[in-house]
């Protein structure tokens, strides 16, 4: 096996790469490398170290437990290594390299552009690349650096860090109420056209507190379901029928009389704004510095 001064640290670095973007060609486009090179290095780093790493088939590839390892130990020095290089040489408040962030699309339309706007001028010499979508996106395939989420985290390993909470409102168009009548308690919503969020964990069901404390759960009836929140908010301007809405995405819509706050005196579970990371023990600092700055804008804006 060989020792560490004969280790190359730039195949340590194509290795994470692959693993990271999960195939030699995937790697390859985001290193701006041939493929060959790829195979070149991690073959030369296996024999160095006398160990097989991927396990190869016409079709995939994945880690040995042995690569599954090396991985673990070698990302977080390699992410320390590449933040200490890009900072040799720049002012303290300098950040270089390439930034990614993804949000959903309402998310990124209302909070998120501005605040990288803004963080972009301040930062003139970084990159950054804002990727939008309603899906949860995988954050190591897709070379994410930071992405944010709003609700409510259904894989309790990820590593995030909760920025804030947010409100739910139950509002309509003034043009289905007054068709359809206006609910006046939590037990009138049943009788109405629920527009279903299919990205939420229990799009139908709904737990609503009143004044007192008191909590009333429904289930609602919907023949209509959509998986955007942009989407949502269309079909309810258009009278499609009554839904819940994260008051970031619906208050311009009620200021403007498009939509309806309905049951003001009933309260629906608040969720959650939340910096989601990929796995790894470090933190990079320029997802550190976006994070700082953002927690700060959202309470300036």
């Amino acid at each position: 096996m060989a020792t560490l001064d004969q280790i190359d640290l730039n195949s340590l670095t194509i290795f994470a790469a692959v693993v990271e973007a999960g195939s030699f060609t995937a790697a390859a486009d985001r290193l701006d490398v041939a493929k060959a090179k790829i195979s070149v290095q991690i073959n030369r780093l296996e024999h160095q170290l006398g160990l097989s790493l991927f396990t190869r088939t016409t079709r995939q590839m994945a880690l040995t437990d042995a690569g599954r390892h090396l991985h673990e130990q070698c990302q977080p020095l390699l992410s320390g290594l590449r933040d200490a290089l890009t900072q040799v040489g720049s002012q303290q408040d300098e950040l270089t390299g390439l930034l990614r962030i993804s949000a959903s699309v309402s998310h990124a339309s209302l909070a998120i552009a501005p605040a990288v706007a803004e963080f972009s001028r301040l930062h003139p010499q970084l990159s950054m690349d804002l990727r939008t979508g309603d899906r949860i996106s995988d954050l190591v395939a897709d070379g994410i650096d930071l992405s944010f989420r709003m609700g409510w985290l259904r894989d309790s390993s990820q590593r995030a860090i909760k920025l804030g909470e947010f409100q739910q409102y139950i509002v309509a168009a003034p043009s289905y109420l007054k068709k359809h009548g206006t609910p006046k308690l939590p037990e009138d919503l049943r009788a109405h056209q629920w527009i279903a969020l299919s990205l939420l964990p229990t799009p139908l069901t709904w737990k609503i507190s009143d004044a007192n404390g008191n909590v009333h759960s429904l289930h609602m009836k919907s023949r209509m379901q959509v998986d955007s929140p942009t989407a949502l908010l269309t079909l309810l301007q258009h009278g499609a029928g009554i839904s819940a809405m994260e008051e970031m995405s619906s208050a311009a819509a009620i200021k403007a009389g498009k939509l309806q706050r309905l049951l003001p005196d009933y309260e629906l579970p608040r969720g959650g704004v939340y910096a989601v990371l990929p796995p790894g023990r470090h933190i990079p600092v320029k997802v550190r510095a976006f994070i700082d700055f953002y927690k700060s804008f959202i309470k300036t804006d």
